[in-house]
């Protein structure tokens, strides 16, 4: 659990730097630090348990949206403990995801509908990355995805099923791949390289998988009658 602390509170101070510079609009740093940390038993297990979330999401959304909550608040418990309490103590992150958790499950249309929405604003920002569009307003780019997945989710419950569970199995299988890659095709050096040069790989490496889960799971529910959300 003392890991677990210690590796969200590096990613609150390493978000919290990145949005002070707005050089770079993908956090590489943080990526590779994390990236290069997994072995290839860990990849293989994002990679395949990415592969159920992308295509099967659907079947299981309650769970993972109880899970994303969850995650939510073990963060914000976390960040608060850092900021009121100033201590290292765990209690306050788990006590909030537990309570995330616990009202995800009453007002699940609503969760689902506002990850429908932020992944919107994901899929927006990660195409304004890929085509090399100005860096500085790629918040203008995240802003009309997440206004259109927004409506679109509240009004079309089944579509934010589908954008939220697909964008959450494409970042899984992205980042494993990126750590086989690192690992055991390319030289970690080679390949920080390849991404600093090339910014359109990483948001690509997202966004293909989330597009082909979008269809899949689009007709693998057309297909199933019996799925009630």
């Amino acid at each position: 659990m003392d890991s677990l602390i210690s590796t969200l509170q590096t990613v609150l101070v390493a978000s919290a730097q990145s949005g002070r510079q707005a050089r770079s609009a993908v956090p590489f740093d943080l990526l590779w630090q994390h990236v290069t940390t997994l072995d290839l038993i860990e990849a293989l297990t994002f990679i395949a348990f990415g592969t159920v979330w992308l295509f099967y999401g659907w079947r299981i959304f309650k769970i993972l949206v109880t899970i994303c909550f969850g995650t939510l608040g073990l963060v914000l418990g976390v960040w608060a403990n850092q900021q009121l309490i100033d201590g290292n103590s765990f209690w306050l992150g788990l006590i909030c995801a537990v309570f995330f958790a616990v009202l995800s499950v009453p007002f699940m249309r609503w969760g689902v509908s506002v990850l429908g929405a932020v992944s919107g604003a994901v899929l927006t920002a990660g195409g304004w990355i890929a085509l090399g569009l100005p860096k500085e307003y790629i918040w203008a780019g995240g802003l009309i995805g997440l206004i259109a997945g927004g409506m679109i989710s509240f009004i079309i419950f089944k579509i934010a099923v589908i954008l939220f569970t697909s964008l959450g199995g494409s970042v899984l299988i992205a980042v494993g791949a990126l750590a086989v890659i690192c690992h055991h095709l390319m030289s970690q050096e080679q390949f920080k390289t390849f991404v600093l040069q090339n910014q359109w790989f990483v948001p690509a490496i997202v966004l293909v998988p989330m597009a082909i889960g979008i269809f899949l799971q689009n007709k693998f529910i057309k297909a199933a009658p019996d799925w009630n959300v």
